[in-house]
């Protein structure tokens, strides 16, 4: 007999995660990612660690090397160990002896570099003065130091390769430095008051303290939580490191997307460990904003790149989007523990948002090549990297990657739930059965999936089956995006018997006495359906995006006839056919259609249209690309034709702005988005590319032009950028001036008309004509803000 529930009584029991071990996978999506990432993304990071020196300045740090220490940052420590969990984590998947040794031998040069109270920074410890603008002149001056960073990325490695291999060697100095940092930090006299800067030792001291047992390690994590925005030792509170208030009275989400998704997740783990629901209410409140206002439609936070962090509400321009792939990481930890403590399943569902779109567009096919920022729209001047100076992001996807599996179950009680479908084999342990499940299904390209239920006693418990968002009304669980059309119904069958089951919390419900055999089919039908966004996201108005089942899809340029994208509209109810490629993108689903092209004279056509994932995007090559397309003529972008300016290469010119300055005596840097055509609405918009100084506040700076060939010119139209951000305002300047380049120096204008600092309009100025090959602005910026151009005419 079966019992299906359209409410459901959960147990009093804590949801628990499934370990990721536990369950097998051997489907194409994601076992290929997972072997790309053990086979090439894990042995190239460690190579760029080798490279630039992230393992010799632990060796020096242990006196087995002699040197200077290398890196620019005072978190570069924490790119080996993240790398160091990645690899634990494969390791524990598939055994590799030469990964082991490999990692044995890493582990003795951290070993080597702890000092003998346990504490370790390489930079502290090499007293790299260089890099003492981040840490000061002794340990723990300065809350923003990232030491505490580096102690939680090396717990959280060291619980990965303990629980991967069984050996202490990393836990033990983990355990020695968690040891220092409980001395070090708390609420008693002669301990420092401050919370742990840039989050992540929270959700890692919760992660010993379930390893070792040992209380003190919770109580540190809690310590840290209630430290936050209160200011107990005098220091700065700072929205960019969620640190303006306590946690209990923070209700929007804003600071540094990482760093939120981090500390969020360390509140989940502490409020869940400790049964405090004061701080779960507080979660739910910054969660309801996050997933309502300020949730790109990939799954990736944070739309801005000064801070790396959030806007204001409903800010999600698309092609200055930030969404650092570490935040969208973030985002599926957090995600993963309110599901964790709640068993909600739109928690799941922005797991799954996040998992398909926003992480894995990270990194390229080949597992090598990875993007720290993933706009959602882009000219081409996008591409992946082998790695960066900040390189947190490679680290953190190769950590990610191999524990996928670990998303797709958990259990209540003797319940369990089904979160993610992927083709795969597990063995489950609930509180009173061992019970396998076969999962066989082509998801994410078919909705069709059979789960094969094996318990090794026949039991009576609840299968909660997710039933995504992205198959019902919405494919977020707010009102920030919607589908244009009505969802299909899905179809659950057990044994072959079609079963009638309303969704309760996004779960349909099914208990009964399980026996070995039993077969659960759910059939999620996968049309195309078009997104539609708040129409207080004013960069998504007249645009719809492209979703089939948890995909989003985007246009880019390698697949349209003329290479362009932005020409482009496709009006709602466009039919498109989905076709499988399997030579295309290491075999994709791909749309097709027919869409509306925009000539520059207004005139209309059908053209051919081909969609590829989000995901897969820059994997052939720099070109144009967009997620959210025009759904009529009006919103879509005639190709411009070229101008002087648009043909001109911009450049930022570092040096004093002197009469007659040799032109030789500067130093050039390449700059971007002042001349790409796209017309600003206000001094504020910045959904489209713009130039800003950043971190320069009331200096002398400047732009420039280096034309293509030589032009007669005698009007320059300037529209100055101007917002309000929490790390730092932009404001127009407080003048300027217009330079020429003539022969080898450069001269001033001779101005016809009045130099202008008008926000909202560009800033026309006429001079006398002059015959050059380039122009350059010098703005006086306010006296402490910063300043910036969004768009720069040459007539």
């Amino acid at each position: 007999m079966s019992a299906f529930h359209s409410t459901y009584e959960q147990p009093d029991a804590p949801i628990k995660e499934v370990p990721f071990t536990q369950v097998h996978l051997d489907d194409h999506f994601w076992s290929s990612r997972i072997e790309i990432n053990r086979t090439v993304s894990i042995p190239s990071a460690f190579k760029e660690c080798e490279k630039n020196g992230r393992f010799d300045n632990f060796a020096i740090a242990g006196g087995l090397k002699k040197g200077e220490h290398r890196g620019d940052f005072s978190f570069d420590d924490t790119d080996p160990y993240k790398i160091i969990e990645g690899a634990s984590y494969s390791l524990a998947v598939k055994y590799d002896k030469t990964l082991d040794a490999y990692l044995d031998s890493v582990i003795t040069l951290i070993a080597a570099a702890q000092e003998p109270d346990g504490y370790l920074t390489t930079c502290v410890t090499n007293n790299c003065t260089r890099l003492s603008g981040w840490w000061g002149t002794h340990r723990w001056e300065k809350i923003n130091s990232h030491e505490l960073y580096n102690s939680g990325h090396l717990y959280e490695a060291a619980v990965a390769h303990y629980q991967s291999t069984g050996k202490r060697t990393l836990l033990d100095v983990a355990i020695k430095n968690a040891d220092l940092v409980c001395q070090v930090f708390g609420p008693a006299e002669g301990q420092k008051h401050v919370p742990s800067g840039h989050p992540i030792a929270e959700m890692a001291l919760a992660k010993l303290y379930k390893v070792t047992g040992d209380e003190k390690y919770l109580k540190m994590a809690k310590y840290f939580v209630e430290e936050t925005g209160r200011g107990t030792d005098g220091h700065r509170l700072s929205e960019y490191s969620q640190d303006h208030k306590p946690i209990l009275e923070q209700d929007e989400i804003v600071g540094h997307a990482v760093r939120a998704g981090y500390l969020y997740s360390g509140v989940a783990d502490v409020a869940s460990l400790t049964h405090d629901t004061a701080y779960f209410n507080a979660l739910t409140r910054i969660w309801d904003n996050m997933a309502s206002k300020k949730l790109f439609i990939t799954g990736g936070i944070g739309s801005r790149p000064q801070g790396e962090g959030f806007g204001p509400n409903y800010e999600l321009n698309n092609h200055t989007a930030y969404c650092e792939t570490c935040a969208a990481i973030a985002n599926v930890y957090w995600n993963h523990r309110m599901f964790l403590a709640t068993g909600d399943a739109k928690y799941a569902d922005v797991v799954e948002r996040a998992l398909y779109n926003g992480v894995i567009s990270g990194v390229s096919l080949s597992g090598d090549k990875f993007f720290y920022d993933n706009p959602l729209e882009s000219m081409g001047q996008h591409e992946r990297q082998h790695w960066f100076g900040c390189a947190c992001c490679p680290g953190n996807v190769t950590r990610f990657m191999a524990s996928v599996p670990y998303y797709m179950y958990a259990t209540q009680g003797n319940d369990v739930y089904i979160n993610l479908y992927i083709q795969s084999q597990a063995d489950i342990q609930t509180d009173n059965n061992k019970i396998a499940f076969k999962q066989t299904t082509d998801y994410p390209w078919d909705g069709k999936v059979s789960i094969t239920i094996d318990p090794e006693t026949e039991q009576k418990f609840a299968l909660r089956v997710r039933i995504p968002g992205w198959a019902q009304v919405s494919p977020v669980p707010t009102d920030l995006y919607s589908f244009t059309d009505k969802a299909e119904p899905y179809v659950i069958s057990v044994n072959g018997k079609k079963v009638d089951i309303r969704p309760s919390e996004g779960y349909a419900t099914i208990i009964r006495s399980w026996k070995a055999g039993d077969i659960v089919e759910v059939d999620l039908p996968m049309p195309v359906r078009r997104v539609r966004a708040n129409q207080n996201v004013e960069d998504d108005r007249g645009k719809l995006a492209i979703e089939r089942g948890p995909i989003m899809f985007c246009l880019e340029g390698k697949d349209q006839s003329d290479s362009l994208v932005f020409n482009k509209f496709i009006p709602d109810g466009t039919q498109m056919k989905a076709t499988y490629e399997a030579n295309l993108l290491n075999g994709v689903m791909v749309l097709s259609g027919t869409a509306k092209e925009i000539a520059k004279d207004g005139s209309v056509k059908d053209v051919p249209f081909k969609a590829i994932p989000y995901s897969t995007w820059n994997n052939r090559g720099a070109d144009q690309m967009a997620v959210w397309i025009p759904e009529a003529a009006e919103y879509a972008r005639p190709t411009p034709e070229p101008t002087i300016a648009s043909k001109a290469r911009t450049l930022m010119i570092q040096a004093p702005i002197q009469k007659d300055a040799p032109v030789s005596s500067t130093v050039e840097t390449w700059a971007w988005g002042v001349n790409d055509q796209w017309e600003p609405k206000r001094s504020s918009d910045i959904s489209k590319p713009y130039h800003y100084w950043w971190l320069r506040n009331g200096t002398l700076e400047t732009l420039a032009y280096q034309f293509d060939r030589s032009y007669t010119v005698s009007n320059v139209e300037v529209y100055w950028l101007d917002f309000d951000h929490y790390d730092g305002d932009f404001r127009v300047p407080e003048s300027w001036k217009l330079y020429y380049k003539a022969g080898n120096t450069w001269k001033e204008v001779e101005a016809l008309t009045p130099y202008t600092v008008k926000k909202d309009c560009y800033n026309s100025l006429d001079f006398k004509p002059v015959e050059t090959t380039g122009l350059k602005i010098a703005a006086q910026l306010q006296k402490g803000v910063s300043g910036g151009v969004i768009e720069w005419k040459v007539n």
